[in-house]
């Protein structure tokens, strides 16, 4: 008797946790678009029962639809012609977008966002630097807390837009508090233009007796 009732206890988990398991892993549809330094992606919905789970469920009327979720709490109209759309994907993942698909990797045109001691570029715009940041650290340094302080601890650059308002031009600043850099980030620097600039050449200074 006792095993018997073990064996239903036993079942039961199994069955809650497969059930647990299923409604996690919800097959939701994304509208991908492309920026000038990688991919991003928003929620999209085309079917009354795709809006399950977003909210908007009493909100958003079937000839309404189809809609994109912009991220910030709204939704408009989809449209093949949006700017920059690419295409539609289904995913079981709030995040279904790799790293080095939003945040272009080695980019040969390159401008603004981090540098690995490896001397690998990872793009962002002038304003994503600590989203590009999270996501970074998500996959080298999982579990670890504020990620900009995080990747510089552990030897990244930011290159930022030097650009103070007053200026006719934009400008490339590299920043670490570390004030350091690795041979290959260095070499990067110098495929990049941005050797000879005056923060790059103290860091070099301070850096190059140990390469």
């Amino acid at each position: 008797m006792i095993k018997y009732t073990y064996r239903i206890i036993y079942y039961n988990c199994v069955f809650l946790h497969i059930l647990k398991k299923g409604r996690c892993s919800t097959v939701k549809k994304f509208a991908v678009y492309q920026s000038a330094t990688g991919k991003y992606c928003y929620r999209y919905a085309d079917t009354l029962k795709s809006l399950e789970g977003t909210g908007f469920e009493d909100i958003i009327t079937e000839d309404q639809l189809p809609v994109v979720f912009d991220g910030k709490g709204g939704y408009y109209r989809f449209r093949q012609n949006d700017y920059g759309f690419l295409k539609i994907i289904e995913s079981d993942k709030d995040s279904p977008l790799e790293l080095e698909e939003m945040y272009t990797l080695n980019d040969p045109e390159f401008k603004l966002g981090w540098i690995s001691p490896e001397g690998d570029t990872y793009s962002c715009s002038y304003t994503n630097h600590s989203k590009c940041a999270k996501m970074i650290v998500e996959k080298f340094y999982p579990g670890k807390r504020f990620p900009e302080k995080t990747l510089d601890e552990n030897g990244w650059l930011q290159v930022i837009d030097s650009w103070d308002g007053t200026e006719r031009r934009h400008g490339q600043f590299v920043f670490t508090d570390r004030a350091r850099i690795t041979k290959k980030q260095a070499d990067r620097l110098f495929d990049l233009g941005l050797y000879e600039n005056e923060e790059v050449q103290r860091y070099i200074a301070a850096s190059e007796n140990d390469w």
